[in-house]
């Protein structure tokens, strides 16, 4: 099964770093976050990546390009342009996806389960099945009365609700409801998708991270260098 990973945002709320990279070549511990995506994949036995291009493109393509090579993965980097947004990016890509396929974006890290969550789609029968995950949590929360704190808990996940996490399974069929280069995935064709009954969540429980900010990363790093 294809993998498609969206790489080609501007990554401006971690400019210290993106100012001379792409966001997806921001090391994690040593090795890039976009690398360490395609780990993960690959130790579902998923061996061939689309990957969606744009700010700063040409970064990760001489990353690829000079990296030893893996004889069983196939990365095919693609330009999607610079200013694409990241529904008009999948629509860029539309010739090379014929069948159900896998979608991420490079800046985000999870041990979810792929093959379970393939089954879960396999088995529901949606368009598009997205992860929701619980964010981290990064507040407490409290009531006040006047002045008077009537409530106070520690931050915790569980307050924060579901979002969407990325590490999509779709068809391709989803790419009908992509207009063009300006079209964000996560607006009308998900928000369309959902009024149809065309989209499903996969509750992920275990670990997941974004990567937006250089409080992320250091989160992201701390983690792996626990495990």
């Amino acid at each position: 099964m294809k993998v498609v990973i969206l790489a080609g945002g501007l990554g401006t709320r971690i400019s210290e770093y993106t100012k001379t990279i792409p966001k997806p070549m921001i090391k994690i511990c040593g090795k890039p976050i976009i690398q360490r995506i395609i780990d993960h994949y690959y130790s579902y036995g998923h061996k061939e990546f689309y990957i969606a291009l744009g700010y700063k493109g040409k970064v990760i393509r001489e990353y690829f390009n000079n990296k030893k090579k893996n004889k069983k993965i196939k990365i095919h980097l693609i330009d999607t342009g610079k200013n694409t947004m990241t529904g008009g990016r999948l629509k860029r890509l539309k010739k090379f996806l014929s069948e159900t396929f896998l979608l991420t974006y490079g800046d985000g890290l999870s041990d979810i389960d792929l093959k379970k969550l393939y089954n879960f789609h396999k088995r529901n029968k949606k368009m598009v099945t997205l992860t929701a995950v619980r964010p981290p949590a990064r507040f407490g929360g409290i009531k006040i009365d006047g002045t008077k704190v009537r409530y106070f808990k520690e931050k915790s996940s569980l307050d924060e609700g579901w979002i969407n996490g990325g590490f999509f399974v779709m068809d391709p069929k989803i790419l009908n409801y992509i207009k063009n280069d300006t079209t964000f995935l996560e607006k009308e064709p998900l928000v369309n998708l959902s009024k149809k009954n065309q989209l499903n969540a996969y509750k992920h429980h275990g670990y997941w991270q974004c990567m937006d900010t250089y409080r992320d990363k250091l989160i992201i790093e701390s983690h792996f260098k626990k495990k």
